[in-house]
């Protein structure tokens, strides 16, 4: 299934019932009077978030949802059922906008979590509610409201602890699979990844996180180039980054331009994303000798004056995965606390 997480959808609650007009006419009854019925509510429209789902591809062909609308009064007294509500089942981590204003409605980032979106009209009242006694037989009723009619804009966030981003190539996916159950598309050329990939690494019982993996970006990213930028987003929920950097011989870009495109394109795009815990991971370890990488490692670090957190890895060998899944794990038990 394509992975899709845009789109603007209208949604309609239902409309309230009439009340209605109707006096009281039968056989042997001298007194009659207004028996006029409610109308019944109008069903409203909620969201609710579903750890099922991961795409929002199904609003790519369902874009318009409806309530029932309440039913409207009757005589004797009898009033209208209301409208059914229509729920509508979305991933967890999805923002709901107004398309008109856009203005953030609900941010649905728990499973099971529900907002009403839109809701269901007022029935209306039927004559039998105003008689008193000065008005024995009225004939004034209410209608039914209508319900809301709204249209939104629906975007997905991916929810995860850690997030990964480097050039194309730098890594990612190897890496990704090499620490979880995930399995993205690896392949020796630019972009395999077209589309957030999400895996959780299991550290032992009751012990385990969740790495996204988003499109490699490009130099000018954060001005529309590339794949990565649409993607960017999804890093926003983060709370730990791992920046990764291609150590090998063949990388497209020596690692310290490397890291500083990506700086770059993070500051443009997002200052607070920018400003996140940064952790530096030097990737492809195994295509170079362990003094070797660990020399070229303190040139870079040197050259770009990290005192942040940094570990040398290779997703091919397993290099360093345990240890940089450990820290990950104590990192974030630490902001827990």
């Amino acid at each position: 299934m394509k992975f899709v997480d845009e789109a603007i959808i209208t949604v309609q609650a239902g409309n309230g019932g009439h009340g209605c007009l109707s006096f009281r006419r039968e056989k042997f009854v001298p007194r009659g009077g207004p028996d006029g019925g409610d109308g019944g509510k109008g069903g409203d429209v909620i969201f609710e978030a579903a750890s099922g789902l991961n795409t929002l591809a199904d609003f790519r062909f369902t874009r318009k949802f409806r309530a029932d609308s309440g039913q409207s009064g009757a005589g004797r007294n009898r009033s209208g059922a209301g409208g059914k509500s229509r729920t509508v089942r979305v991933p967890t981590g999805t923002l709901i906008f107004s398309a008109d204003t856009d203005e953030l409605l609900i941010d649905l980032k728990h499973d099971g979590q529900s907002f009403t979106v839109a809701a269901g009209g007022r029935g209306g009242v039927g004559n039998a509610r105003f008689k008193s006694s000065v008005n024995q037989a009225p004939r004034r009723t209410i209608p039914g409201q209508d319900g809301d009619r709204l249209s939104l804009r629906l975007e997905l966030q991916v929810l995860a602890d850690v997030g990964l981003l480097g050039l194309p190539n730098a890594g990612k996916s190897t890496l990704l699979k090499a620490v979880s159950a995930a399995t993205p598309k690896i392949a020796d050329y630019p972009f395999t990844t077209l589309y957030p990939q999400l895996g959780v690494v299991d550290i032992g019982p009751s012990a385990s996180f969740v790495v996204a993996d988003i499109p490699g970006l490009i130099e000018g990213a954060a001005s529309g180039a590339g794949l990565g930028v649409q993607f960017l987003r999804h890093l926003r929920r983060t709370r730990l980054l791992l920046h990764l950097a291609d150590i090998s011989t063949w990388a497209s870009e020596p690692p310290v331009v490397a890291v500083k495109a990506i700086e770059k394109e993070l500051h443009e795009f997002d200052s607070e994303l920018s400003g996140r815990q940064r952790w530096l991971v030097f990737s492809k370890a195994d295509c170079l000798d362990e003094t070797e990488a660990l020399t070229l490692c303190d040139e870079i670090r040197g050259s770009l004056n990290w005192d942040a957190p940094w570990f040398l890895v290779s997703g091919v060998s397993g290099q360093g995965c345990r240890t940089l899944c450990n820290a990950i794990w104590h990192w974030l038990e630490d902001q827990d606390d």
